[in-house]
């Protein structure tokens, strides 16, 4: 079963997502450099849970009248399978790559969170004893001297159970509209939704992978050989069609499913629109991997809406 966007089939399937913790953190700086710098290099490393410590990624800039300290500001979310690996990997990455960054200070960035991490009292633990609780902002931070001035920390950033492993595949006629697919889901999702993130490099993943492996049991994860054009021949079940040369995939978190949802349709509608393109899929295992269904027919209706 299938629909169609304009020339494009959609296959009537689901995203299979699964639960995760997550936290949203507010970087602000001196100006956008510096607060995407620290953003790009906190989310480092951090793509998927099967290899990397944590997933991270940048959702959005902020301007200077929506942050506490009224400077500009970067949304980051954090995201681990259990709060205290979620904690550990704020604290670390906070401390290795946030409070090293010039001009930066740290904020909550979900305040309406009923569940929060303390971090502020272990990050100041880097000022020896000369750093201060406050009041500042109408929040209680940690003010840790550092050689350029202050770093100033929240002392709690809150925490919810949020949503990992939306996605789509983009099947195209070659690697040039795959990608191009990819890049205008990309930009699309970034200036339209809000809440989630796209963790792999630039939003976009080219080796989408697959539960265990077939020659090397100990492997949790290898290539999703179903979906791979060059070995298609070799493949007796493979899912590639012919006259599709290359695949992309776009895996997003968010912080509820309803984001997740309405971004994933974004990015369909968004990869339609670009000729070449074959059809759009999505991976899941049946419902094994996790409990979420996030269907592409209804994740194209929310994208719809205003």
């Amino acid at each position: 079963m299938s629909f169609k966007i304009g020339d494009v089939e959609v296959e009537d399937t689901f995203a299979e997502a699964f639960p995760m913790y997550a936290t949203r953190l507010l970087i602000t700086a001196l100006n956008d450099r510096w607060a995407l710098t620290a953003a790009r290099v906190t989310t480092g490393f951090a793509t998927s849970i099967i290899m990397s410590p944590a997933e991270a990624g940048l959702e959005r800039l902020l301007p200077p009248e929506k942050t506490p300290d009224k400077r500009v500001g970067a949304l980051i979310h954090i995201y681990h399978r259990s709060v205290p690996e979620l904690k550990l990997q704020t604290i670390v990455r906070a401390g290795q790559c946030i409070l090293t960054c010039p001009t930066t200070a740290l904020f909550d960035g979900i305040p309406r969170s009923k569940r929060k991490m303390h971090i502020g009292e272990a990050l100041a633990k880097f000022g020896d004893g000369f750093e201060v609780k406050d009041a500042m902002y109408g929040k209680t931070v940690w003010r840790i001297p550092v050689m350029e001035g202050e770093f100033i920390v929240e002392d709690a950033v809150g925490v919810v159970k949020a949503v990992a492993g939306g996605n789509f595949f983009i099947l195209a006629s070659s690697r040039e509209a795959a990608l191009e697919a990819a890049e205008k889901a990309v930009e699309e999702i970034s200036s339209r939704c809000r809440n989630v993130v796209l963790p792999f490099p630039g939003g976009i993943v080219r080796s989408g992978s697959k539960v265990g492996s077939i020659k090397y049991p100990k492997l949790a994860a290898t290539t999703n050989h179903l979906y791979c054009p060059t070995i298609r021949d070799k493949v007796p079940d493979t899912k590639i069609p012919e006259g599709v040369r290359s695949v992309m995939e776009i895996v997003i978190n968010g912080l509820d499913v309803e984001s997740v949802t309405k971004a994933v349709g974004v990015g369909v509608m968004a990869a339609c629109s670009v000729k070449g393109v074959v059809k759009i899929t999505a991976g899941n295992y049946g419902g094994k991997l996790g409990p979420y269904k996030i269907y592409l027919k209804d994740s194209v209706e929310l994208a719809k809406s205003p």
